[in-house]
C-alpha cells in the first residue's frame, strides 16, 4: 500500500516535471474601468465570464472555441488593470478589444500602456509558493485556487500600475533636466512662469494619485479576512516587485522636481517683479522730465519767444 501511494507520487511529479509553463499577463490600459457596464459585457457573455465579484476586482474564466471547459482566469481590476492567467496573446487582445477597451475610463494613450509577463509553473513541493526570475512556483494543488490566482494579481497589478507612474515622472524629469543647467549658465529661465505651472500642477496630480489614492499604497480589501497563506503569497510578490522601495524612489523624485519647480518659479517671479520695479522707475522718470519741461515752459526757460 505505501508503495503504491509513493508510485503515485511518482508519477504525479514526473506529469508536473514535464508540463509547460503557463503565462500570465499584466495590462494596465487606463485610469480605471467602468465597472457597471463591464458587468453587463461579461454576463452578456455566458456565467462563467463573470464568476466572482470583489469590492475593486471583477473574476472570470476564459473558454477558448475549441474547448468548453475554462482555459484561463481573468482579473478585471478596476484601477484600469487586466490581468489574464493562461491565456494567448491573441486571446488576450480579443478580451481587451471586446471587453476592456469599451469600458475604459480615461483610456492611456498607446506610449504610456504597460504590460508585463511572468511565468508560473507547478510543483509537487509543498508551500504557499514563491517567485524567482519572473517564474511564480506553486504547488500544484493550487491550480484550480482562484483566490490564490487573485492574491498574486493583485500585486503584480499594483506594480503594473506603480509602471504607469514612474514612466509619467521620467517624462517630466526628461522634460525639465535641462532647465537647471541652462539657469546656471546663462541666469535665465527659457520656461514661461505658465508652463512652470502646468507642470507643478502634473507633478502635484501624479503624487496625490501615487500616494492618496491607495491603488498602489494599501493593502487591498480581499486580504482583511484572506487566510495567512494568501497573505503571505501577497506579501512575497510585492516584496519581489519591491513595491515599497520603488514608491519612496518614486516620492523621493516628486520632492526632488517640486523643489527645483518651486526654484525656477520663485526665480521667474523674481524677474518679474525686477521688471515690474523697473518700468515703475521708468514711468517715474518720464514723469520727472515731463514735469521739469511743463515748469520750465510756465518759467519761460524754453520755449519760442513771441
Amino acid at each position: 500500500m505505501c508503495w503504491g501511494v509513493h508510485e503515485q507520487d511518482l508519477n504525479i511529479n514526473d506529469r508536473i516535471s514535464t508540463a509547460p509553463k503557463q503565462r500570465i499577463s499584466v495590462y494596465c490600459i487606463a485610469e480605471s474601468l467602468d465597472r457597471k457596464m463591464l458587468e453587463k459585457k461579461l454576463e452578456a457573455r455566458g456565467p462563467r465570464w463573470l464568476v466572482s465579484r470583489y469590492p475593486d476586482v471583477l473574476y472570470g474564466q476564459y473558454s477558448s472555441l475549441e474547448s468548453e471547459q475554462p482555459t484561463g482566469d481573468i482579473f478585471y481590476f478596476d484601477y484600469g488593470c487586466v490581468s489574464f492567467w493562461n491565456l494567448t496573446p491573441k486571446q488576450e487582445q480579443d478580451v481587451l478589444k471586446n471587453l476592456v477597451v469599451p469600458c475604459e475610463v480615461d483610456p492611456l494613450p498607446v506610449r504610456e500602456v504597460e504590460i508585463d509577463e511572468f511565468d508560473v509553473k507547478y510543483t509537487a513541493n509543498e508551500g504557499g509558493g514563491h517567485i524567482q526570475n519572473d517564474t511564480i512556483t506553486l504547488n500544484y494543488r493550487l491550480s484550480g485556487d482562484h483566490s490564490i490566482k487573485l492574491s498574486i494579481s493583485y500585486a503584480l497589478s499594483q506594480s503594473t500600475k506603480l509602471c504607469v507612474f514612474e514612466e509619467r515622472v521620467l517624462e517630466i524629469v526628461a522634460s525639465t533636466k535641462d532647465l537647471p543647467e541652462s539657469l546656471a549658465s546663462t541666469g535665465k529661465v527659457t520656461m514661461s512662469r505658465k508652463a512652470i505651472a502646468q507642470l507643478i500642477g502634473k507633478v502635484f496630480i501624479q503624487r496625490a494619485a501615487v500616494n492618496l489614492l491607495s491603488t498602489v499604497l494599501d493593502t487591498p480589501e480581499f486580504f482583511w479576512s484572506a487566510p495567512d497563506i494568501m497573505q503571505t503569497l501577497y506579501k512575497r510578490i510585492c516584496e519581489y516587485m519591491e513595491l515599497d522601495d520603488r514608491v519612496e524612489v518614486l516620492n523621493n523624485r516628486f520632492s526632488v522636481l517640486g523643489e527645483m519647480l518651486d526654484m525656477l518659479r520663485t526665480h521667474q517671479n523674481n524677474s518679474h517683479t525686477a521688471r515690474l520695479e523697473w518700468i515703475v522707475i521708468w514711468l517715474i522718470v518720464i514723469e520727472i522730465v515731463i514735469g521739469v519741461f511743463e515748469c520750465a515752459s510756465i518759467l519761460g526757460w524754453i520755449g519760442h519767444p513771441v
